[in-house]
């Protein structure tokens, strides 16, 4: 490997050194990836609350047939994206992925500045589209992540390039709280469709850092975009089903969305209980991702590289298990709007600065078409039959309350915390290039 001068030349080189220990050569991808993701995360934050809103315009008590419709898009997006990274170069298709969302984004715009917004119809489809694509986008971005950099670097580098996404979603929320009843909800999508149009650029000039990197012989990984990937649309279905070390992944992100979807249908219940308008309910929902992501950046800019370089990839993944564990008792002991708005901060703030950055990690072990492929299936397709499949046991649980709900979400902790043991693992017990 070709030696590189590694020294700081500047307080933000010395503070990106000290705060992850980044390497010279690595400064540039990082930044950019750190931006990347402000922009991504950021977009989509601005956009979220809105969706949730749309979600209680068509009911919450009904909120598990939209986890059904957004499960069916989910599955026919799947073989679409594969077809589509079969017949274009990744360079070309990555940066129209967020182009695509944006103009998806204006089309809605429009529908709703015509008088759509108060139909549950369409409110039912924004919401659908809306979390179709942001689980799509987001598996793009960490794909690219595990593309670029090596498994070492991943420990190093991941919690520090998290922090950008984490950044965005600090400003994204505050965007929207401040300026929904100025703005209105309509406005804040043309915020949120510019930002994701930004993101297509970045993924342009990370694609020639990459090249840079390879063509200097430091650290990274060694596969190039300028290339189709071979196959047919159900190879990521295919390539899922043949691997123990994938599947395991998908049982680790379907049971954490299982709590993820129990928490968020308490929270919104109570929320739709205890607020009237729209606005008040989208800045409720803002306030509260402000506040976890607020929370989660210092730990990701200064902890999430330190802790998983020091007690391991395992240790990572069993955090959120053992938390929510703890937090859904506390539900149950005390089930009111307070307690639900901190479990899921609690929980959020785990997941974003510890847990979400260590599973990405597990990708940068598995081959170039198992990144692209399957891991697009297991976060949309998998992640999307997580929400419907607990959706709809929540919808069964629900007449009992927020205990019923809570005592569902702890007996899932005590069946997820052996997966994520095992998984960490076969991981860890890794001593070649990739992992089937």
């Amino acid at each position: 490997m070709q030696v590189v001068n590694d020294s700081p030349t500047s307080g933000v080189a010395r503070f990106f050194k000290s705060a992850s220990v980044i390497e010279a050569y690595e400064m540039r991808a990082v930044v950019l990836s750190m931006t990347f993701f402000f922009l991504l995360f950021g977009s989509y934050s601005v956009i979220k609350p809105v969706r949730d809103a749309m979600g209680t315009v068509y009911g919450m008590d009904n909120i598990q047939q939209l986890f059904t419709g957004t499960f069916i898009i989910s599955f026919l997006v799947a073989p679409l994206y594969s077809f589509m990274a079969s017949r274009v170069k990744l360079s070309t298709f990555l940066p129209w992925i967020y182009g695509v969302v944006a103009l998806s984004i204006v089309g809605f715009y429009a529908a709703f500045e015509f008088g759509a917004e108060e139909d549950r119809w369409v409110a039912a489809a924004f919401y659908i589209w809306v979390s179709t694509f942001n689980m799509l986008i987001i598996s793009v971005f960490w794909t690219f992540m595990a593309d670029l950099f090596s498994r070492t670097q991943a420990k190093r580098l991941f919690g520090f390039v998290a922090a950008g996404g984490t950044l965005g979603g600090i400003v994204g929320p505050a965007t929207a709280t401040l300026l929904v009843k100025s703005l209105g909800n309509e406005n804040l999508m043309l915020i949120s469709a510019a930002g994701f149009a930004l993101t297509a650029m970045l993924v342009h000039m990370l694609s020639v850092e990459k090249s840079r990197m390879i063509a200097a012989g430091v650290e990274a990984q060694r596969t190039t975009l300028d290339h189709k990937l071979a196959g047919n649309p159900l190879d990521g279905f295919k390539l899922l089903m043949k691997s123990r070390y994938l599947l395991l992944l998908a049982a680790f992100l379907l049971l954490m969305t299982w709590i993820s979807t129990v928490v968020y249908i308490q929270l919104g219940d109570l929320i739709t209980k205890s607020f009237e308008s729209r606005e008040a309910r989208t800045q409720a929902y803002a306030t509260i991702d402000l506040i976890v992501n607020s929370a989660a950046v210092f730990i990701q800019l200064f902890g999430t590289g330190r802790i998983i370089s020091r007690f391991g990839v395992t240790t990572g993944l069993l955090l959120n298990p053992i938390i929510m564990v703890i937090a859904f008792f506390a539900a149950i002991l005390s089930p009111v709007l307070i307690v639900l708005a901190g479990i899921q901060v609690t929980r959020r703030v785990a997941e974003y600065a510890v847990a979400k950055p260590t599973r990405e990690m597990l990708f940068t072990v598995v081959d170039q078409e198992s990144k692209y492929k399957a891991k697009n299936v297991i976060d949309t397709v998998v992640y999307r039959f997580g929400d419907v499949s607990s959706a709809w046991v929540s919808s069964f649980i629900l007449p009992f309350g927020v205990t019923g709900l809570a005592i569902f979400g702890a007996v899932v902790c005590l069946i997820w915390f052996p997966i994520a043991y095992t998984l960490g693992k076969r991981y860890e017990s890794v001593s070649g290039s990739t992992l089937t």
